[in-house]
């Protein structure tokens, strides 16, 4: 069976080139030429995409606005798997797109492979290639529900975006162990990040702000110096 993808790109020969090569590994792609009618695909009745694939300049809208509303829609359609494509090289935007809750982000121009391999990779991450494991996570009064992408402290919901809650995931499954940035990010995103990317320390702070009783001192994500980040075992 296919698996559905939504292309938001105005370049009509791009999306048919990529759409093309997909095809050949089992996935299906819907063509939006612009924002307008990308989020009212998304807003159909017709089968959900499980990845979106947003570029960052569209005619009607910008891409990170697009994002905005994405994660904005009702139920599980906020949480869909979003991967930018840029033709900005500018690590900002980059930064930008992550805390907007993009889940990868690729630049132009691009190898078909590469954009293949990162798509198996999120979805991978996502569980759809997996098999069922517990959907949650207990810490004391923290609750990670990896099903319902949900995280709640003492009953309350934490606001995180999407790739917060997944780095939020990838520590908390390999508590107790020390893991540097590369490590976190190559675990959340399925490769490897050039050095000089720091955006994990951005979110690792909101994390903190959601989770913490006392973010400037935190006692479940703590800072190991020179190395990386740890999820603390203890409970409350």
């Amino acid at each position: 069976m296919s698996q559905h993808l939504l292309m938001i790109e105005d370049d009509a020969r791009l999306a048919g080139m990529v759409s093309e090569y997909l095809a050949q590994s089992g996935f299906a792609v819907a063509h939006a030429a612009d924002a307008s009618d990308g989020l009212a695909r998304l807003q159909s009745h017709e089968t959900p995409p499980q990845l979106i694939i947003l570029d960052l300049m569209l005619p009607d809208m910008d891409g990170l606005e697009v994002c905005r509303r994405i994660r904005a829609l009702p139920g599980s359609l906020a949480q869909t798997p979003i991967l930018m494509l840029t033709a900005k090289g500018d690590p900002m935007d980059r930064i930008i797109g992550l805390e907007m809750g993009a889940d990868d982000y690729l630049p132009k121009p691009f190898e078909p492979r590469e954009l293949l391999a990162r798509i198996r990779a999120i979805l991978r991450r996502r569980g759809d290639n997996d098999p069922p494991t517990t959907s949650q996570l207990n810490f004391g009064s923290l609750t990670i529900d990896r099903d319902a992408r949900t995280v709640t402290v003492s009953g309350q919901a934490c606001e995180l975006t999407s790739y917060q809650f997944d780095l939020l995931v990838t520590l908390a499954e390999r508590a107790g162990r020390v893991l540097t940035r590369d490590q976190i990010m190559e675990a959340v995103r399925g490769r490897e990040l050039e050095a000089f990317d720091r955006s994990i320390d951005v979110h690792m702070g909101r994390i903190r702000a959601a989770i913490e009783a006392d973010p400037k001192n935190p006692k479940r994500i703590l800072t190991v110096r020179g190395v990386g980040y740890v999820f603390a075992r203890q409970q409350d």
